[in-house]
């Protein structure tokens, strides 16, 4: 719900309030984000107005903001931070005039409140629909720049989307040289921002840290958002926990280079959130507009566990495709080559793998890396998708058709946006990959980077792709892209507009998955960039799933998927049980606890089924039950995380619970199992305290045990220990 007034306008959710309003001199003033105000609240802008003794500002009026203290922005809370006008803190926008300034400052021209939400042009959105109305708050600077800024709310969701359209509206061609989505001005408060940080094979693990004066920040400048960080941090209380506490949530819906600054001075906290600056310049003749990409923000006043509930129902509910946001729809049970065979293989020894697949109740083979004409390292043919006949003698088709003859859909591995110098592709259109004009080729890992900003290099790989889609049945694609950009150079841009290339380049990967998509709707798309490197809301608007790390050890995937799942739900990570010793870590752990990983991503297998006894694929078969029988609720449950793993992950514990309570899924790993971490009691067993549950009913167990939910959300769980090498134990409450 949106309520407005001439100079005040306030957004509604189910639990939440957002509010702006319009000071005296103009400038737009956020005033307010958090619990539920009444909806005929007024302006909350006095609280917000800087103090009357400035100290070097002593002119300053804080009331009119009038006379020479309305120049001075360094105490205001702005919902759209200029540059060069005094305000002397990171800016939103900086724009380029065509006499070489660079200032701004903007003040309000209209407003208008729209049913729905508008279409961002070759973006992804949280998307419209019933419950959707749009704010659109126009600003205006005196060099002509008028910036729209956007608030769609969500109101059953408790989310509120933003982004900024910038328009040129003088007579003179300007340049963006920083175009924010968000920008957000919280008040004077002791915060604490989270991020998602690591590497490859350790993406996401959780950092927190309070805020120090001056400005963190986290980005990327690699093309796409990489495995250092994730784009989505949260503010929080410093005494915010899973269950208590105030948190605001932000999440860019992008997958390119993003900068995310969070700022701490006397004004207060300031968080900035859009495209990276660096290397982008976008040229705007008059009459032109540029639309940045949209951020997400969620609030929560019961803790991080709530603030994660909300983005993980707005992300199935309003960000998924719409022919996967059925989370009761079954999804397939998948088992991926790429362990058990890496590039050595015929269609014999995929066949056989494929007979092992049936008998673990497996649904779909997925064929990775090396299918493609003379593929047998990462030496060659990116690029050449085309099958390679001298292991697979009938193509794709004839091999989809032998795996559906026993069963099973088939599925398939691509890199679209790579091309190998040597590759018939390269060969013949060498200027499709990037490079710079006077310098040698930047291989890395034996490969180039298309050129996605060029419609004619999107369209030659989509008649591939599309004409691989068309030779055979495959239910599954799995898309990859391993290496970051370098060398950005675009050889049909002008000198002038080579800082466009970057954004260009994502809209282009944007355009392939789009036709894609809308052609193959019921094509499950899982995008993958060297495991973790392209993990973001981007993303999912395409693919309902992402391959969450190439690391697929349980005690790494503790750390991982802990940290994911504090904005992403368990329905689009990536997760494979796998062989032990792991490929990537060399730790052992039981089935149990891999088992406990993977059933709560999406569920698959990543190992040589050939080498498997009769006795250990019933073993599997019957997890694969257990998945089948309880998708639902692993997919579409409110997830609580009840012990969260440390560094080494050595074990946690969560669980998934239906909405109205009725059922639960938990989880617990590790040491998770003694209820201390490392030391089990000698004279009595651990418990585990729930959530989630319905404290009047009663719980029965797999065991045929039976539990009343006040117990289990007071004493909880009787844990029965564990000792070795990774054990666990998984329990589905049914209320009777």
């Amino acid at each position: 719900m949106i309520v407005c007034t001439e100079t005040v306008f306030t957004l509604h959710t189910t639990h939440t309030s957002y509010q702006l309003a319009v000071a005296p001199n103009g400038m737009v003033l956020h005033t307010y984000y958090g619990t539920r105000l009444p909806e005929d609240v007024p302006s909350l802008a006095d609280a917000r107005m800087p103090h009357s003794d400035p100290g070097c500002w002593p002119d300053l009026q804080p009331q009119g903001l009038s006379g020479r203290g309305a120049t001075v922005l360094d105490l205001l809370p702005q919902e759209l931070s200029g540059c060069g006008t005094a305000d002397n803190r990171t800016p939103a926008v900086i724009p380029e005039y065509a006499d070489g300034t660079e200032a701004a400052a903007f003040v309000f021209d209209h407003a208008v409140v729209t049913p729905g939400k508008p279409q961002l042009p070759g973006l992804p959105m949280f998307r419209t629909g019933e419950g959707v109305e749009t704010l659109s708050v126009f600003l205006k600077d005196a060099g002509g720049l008028v910036v729209e800024l956007r608030y769609s709310v969500y109101e059953a969701e408790d989310l509120i989307t933003r982004t900024a359209v910038y328009t040129n509206a003088g007579t003179q061609s300007l340049t963006l040289h920083k175009a924010a989505s968000l920008s957000v001005d919280f008040a004077p408060d002791a915060l604490e921002l989270i991020t998602l940080n690591g590497t490859w094979a350790a993406e996401r693990t959780l950092e927190r840290a309070a805020l120090r004066c001056g400005i963190q920040s986290i980005g990327s400048m690699r093309g796409v958002p990489g495995h250092a960080h994730n784009p989505a941090v949260a503010l929080c209380h410093a005494d915010t926990n899973e269950t208590t506490g105030d948190a605001w949530g932000f999440a860019f819906v992008y997958s390119g280079n993003y900068l995310i600054e969070a700022e701490r001075c006397d004004a207060g906290e300031r968080l900035v959130m859009g495209i990276h600056p660096y290397h982008f310049h976008w040229t705007l003749a008059p009459g032109e507009s540029f639309t940045a990409p949209e951020a997400a923000m969620v609030y929560s006043d019961k803790g991080l566990g709530e603030m994660s509930r909300r983005f993980h129902t707005a992300i199935r509910t309003r960000l998924l495709p719409p022919h996967w946001q059925d989370m009761a729809a079954p999804r397939p049970v998948l088992i991926n080559s790429w362990e058990a065979c890496y590039f050595d293989f015929d269609e014999e020894k995929l066949l056989a793998l494929a007979q092992a697949s049936k008998k673990a109740d497996i649904d779909l083979f997925v064929l990775d890396d090396g299918w493609f004409k003379g593929r047998n390292d990462t030496s060659s043919s990116l690029g050449d998708w085309a099958a390679d006949t001298r292991k697979l003698p009938q193509g794709l088709p004839g091999l989809c058709k032998k795996i559906n003859l026993l069963g099973l859909d088939m599925g398939l591995w691509v890199e679209p946006e790579a091309i190998s110098p040597d590759s018939d592709l390269y060969r013949a259109h060498p200027d499709w990959a990037f490079g710079i004009p006077g310098r040698e080729p930047l291989e890395i890992r034996q490969q180039y980077t298309l050129d996605f900003s060029r419609p004619e290099v999107v369209a030659g790989i989509w008649q591939q792709l599309d004409a691989v889609l068309q030779s055979c049945p495959l239910k599954y694609l799995k898309w990859d892209m391993n290496r970051s950009l370098a060398q950005v150079y675009s050889a049909v841009l002008p000198a002038k507009r080579q800082g466009e290339v970057y954004h260009r380049y994502v809209l282009g990967v944007y355009e392939l998955q789009r036709r894609l998509t809308e052609k193959y709707p019921h094509l499950l798309l899982e995008n993958c960039a060297g495991g973790g490197a392209r993990f973001d809301c981007g993303m999912l608007y395409y693919s309902p799933q992402i391959w969450c790390s190439d690391n697929t050890d349980a005690r790494s995937r503790l750390v991982i998927q802990y940290g994911t799942s504090l904005f992403y739900p368990g329905c689009v990570m990536g997760a494979h049980f796998s062989t032990v010793p792991n490929h990537c870590t060399g730790h052992i752990s039981t089935v149990e606890a891999r088992m406990a990983a993977a059933l709560t991503g999406t569920f698959g297998f990543e190992l040589d089924l050939t080498k498997y006894t009769e006795e250990e694929l019933a073993q599997l078969r019957s997890f694969v039950a257990w998945y089948r029988a309880h998708g639902a609720l692993l997919r579409g449950g409110e997830l609580h995380r009840l012990v969260n793993p440390d560094a080494n992950g050595l074990g946690a514990a969560w669980m998934l619970s239906a909405k109205d309570g009725s059922e639960a899924a938990v989880f617990a790993v590790g040491d998770a199992l003694t209820g201390s971490h490392g030391t089990a009691s000698l004279n009595a067993r651990p418990r585990l305290v729930l959530a989630g549950l319905d404290p009047a009913a009663q719980y029965r167990d797999e065991e045929n045990n039976t539990y009343t939910g006040a117990q289990l959300l007071t004493t909880g769980l009787e844990l029965p220990g564990g000792y070795g090498q990774m054990p666990a134990k998984i329990w589905y409450l049914k209320k009777v």
